[in-house]
């Protein structure tokens, strides 16, 4: 059975450059700077534990934060605190930041040490080792991972969700480390078994990914209770809502999350981050990003010491081969341009796309035709088109009545639009203002 969701898009995929390509380790040059912004999840912000000239070693804990949604930050490399002051991240915001020169002694702190797994552990410490780790969801919404884990006592969980869609173009780091990891993969899954005893486990993967649907079948041959769901690719299949829809037929209704509907749902790469902790000792230290775009010298997934500066990362895998139009964080729907690589690779960078003057071309706006193309295909259920309309009145009363905060910013309706509408990018941060707003 392939399982799949209502309405959606099928853009191109342009994974061949990389899929096929293992993961390749790339360490920070010697005397480099780098950047540990102290906000890289949701919630509240770490303070720095820190001072300026202190010595600090791999894998140390730098910043943290009392708020029960938030997670901690632990340096990646050895070196000595330079500065503490606010630094341009990839989202174009401006944040209070740790910056370390690297010794490029690559001295690790006495606290990494092997342990002997998960049996022995209770649920809570376990959540503690992962929270304590500063894993958050490594998908790109940064949510800290142990407040997935800590559900209020009314929320049942009965179906975890390894995300492994990765519907969005360009990026296959999670087939990678599927196919390079999956035994792995499977004991993170177990882990989350324990904490949330009872529930089913499904490893979610869309079916452009047979060596990686192998390889996870392979290592799931002595666990019954987990399932490999293949899933029929389309886009935005790795969506939350529409991956929890797609395999169970659960609604997840406005506003609510999907614990609601008692699932949780997790990225490949921070199971395999809960997998480090448990049985490595090892913090949140580095990330698996896809670098690629008819631009970069040497196309991959490559495995980045957080901190690292884009700049610098750029010369580790080899330099341009080009002039650049444009240079993007994340993939081509969902991701933000840079206007600066002086920016630091964090725990949510999961692509850099180098793309020439024709990948980043982009057909000029029309007027609308009233089509209903992008109804048609909105994977939210939205009305795209009346929802613009409400932003060209600046109407946040009728933008919020047509449910303009269940957008998900996943830019199908934008990319379907026969008259190139910028649908998508106006909803945005129309949205963006109105949540603002309500935080207030």
């Amino acid at each position: 059975m392939v399982f799949t969701f209502k309405r959606g898009i099928h853009p191109n995929e342009a994974k061949q450059v990389t899929e096929n390509i293992p993961i390749k380790a790339v360490f920070p040059l010697a005397k480099s700077e780098l950047v540990y912004p102290l906000q890289q999840h949701l919630g509240a912000p770490c303070e720095p534990i820190v001072e300026v000239g202190q010595k600090v070693l791999i894998g140390e804990k730098i910043a943290d934060s009392s708020a029960f949604i938030s997670a901690p930050i632990h340096t990646s490399i050895s070196g000595v605190i330079k500065e503490i002051r606010p630094h341009l991240t990839v989202s174009g915001t401006i944040v209070n930041s740790i910056i370390i020169e690297n010794d490029g002694e690559m001295t690790e702190h006495e606290s990494i040490q092997l342990r002997p797994g998960f049996d022995h552990l209770s649920k809570e410490e376990i959540v503690k080792i992962i929270r304590e780790a500063g894993i958050v969801g490594l998908g790109g919404a940064g949510f800290p991972t142990h407040a997935k884990l800590s559900p209020p006592p009314d929320k049942k969980i009965d179906t975890i969700i390894v995300n492994g869609a990765e519907c969005e173009p360009y990026l296959t780091t999670d087939n990678r480390v599927m196919i390079e990891e999956a035994d792995r993969l499977v004991t993170g899954l177990r882990i989350m078994q324990k904490v949330l005893p009872g529930a089913k486990g499904f490893i979610a993967i869309e079916d452009n990914k047979p060596e990686a649907i192998g390889a996870v079948k392979k290592a799931l041959e002595n666990y019954p209770e987990i399932n490999a769901a293949v899933m029929k690719t389309k886009y935005p299949q790795g969506s939350e809502k529409q991956l929890i829809n797609a395999l169970t037929q659960r609604e997840v209704p406005s506003g609510a999350l999907p614990i609601d509907v008692g699932c949780i749902v997790n990225n490949v790469d921070t199971v395999i981050a809960m997998h480090r902790a448990i049985f490595r000792g090892r913090p949140l230290m580095r990330k698996v990003v896809t670098i690629t775009g008819g631009a970069i010298r040497n196309p991959g997934n490559y495995k980045v010491r957080l901190g690292t500066k884009l700049s610098d990362l750029i010369e580790l895998v080899g330099g341009l081969k080009s002039n650049v139009a444009k240079v993007v964080a994340g993939g081509p729907m969902m991701g933000v341009a840079i206007y600066d690589i002086n920016v630091p690779i964090v725990k949510t960078t999961g692509g850099v796309l180098f793309l020439t003057e024709k990948e980043a071309y982009i057909p000029p706006e029309g007027n609308c035709i009233r089509c209903g193309t992008c109804v048609e295909h909105c994977p939210s259920g939205l009305i795209p088109t009346e929802l613009n309309t409400d932003i060209l009145k600046e109407s946040g009363d009728l933008f919020i009545k047509h449910n303009g905060l269940d957008c998900i910013e996943c830019g199908s309706c934008s990319y379907i639009c026969p008259a190139k509408r910028r649908l998508s990018q106006a909803i945005r941060t129309f949205r963006r203002v109105q949540l603002a707003k309500r935080r207030k």
